[in-house]
């Protein structure tokens, strides 16, 4: 039996909804540590949003760069909109923004293959 020469290859049906998801529950974790973070520096009432809520951003924030990577390799981004994606982990809610913008404009649907044109 062949083995495939894709290494790391995913499926896009897989690999759409996965990075949706995660840009989604990054952004949430980002609005809970920032409203944890209020609680603790200007309310300054307690620091258990900012001990629940930390991990949990760090977390996601590792798993959507990891995310992004394997939607530039499964869809073929080009640098710029891989950067675009990276960079939209750091400002809040920002990975809402670019999920929306890659989904408008088709940058998380399958590539096309290349065709065969007669000569």
């Amino acid at each position: 039996m062949a083995r495939s020469r894709t290494l790391g290859a995913v499926s896009p049906r897989i690999v759409r909804p996965l990075f949706r998801t995660v840009a989604i529950a990054e952004a949430l974790s980002w609005t809970g540590l920032l409203i944890g973070m209020y609680v603790k520096w200007i309310a300054e009432t307690s620091e258990v949003g900012v001990q629940i809520f930390g991990p949990i951003h760090g977390g996601l924030f590792m798993l959507y760069v990891l995310v992004t990577l394997i939607a530039w390799r499964t869809f073929r981004w080009s640098i710029p909109t891989l950067l675009w994606g990276l960079f939209a982990s750091i400002p809040p809610l920002a990975t809402i923004v670019f999920d929306v913008w890659a989904e408008r404009t088709g940058r998380l649907t399958a590539p096309t293959p290349p065709t065969m044109s007669a000569a």
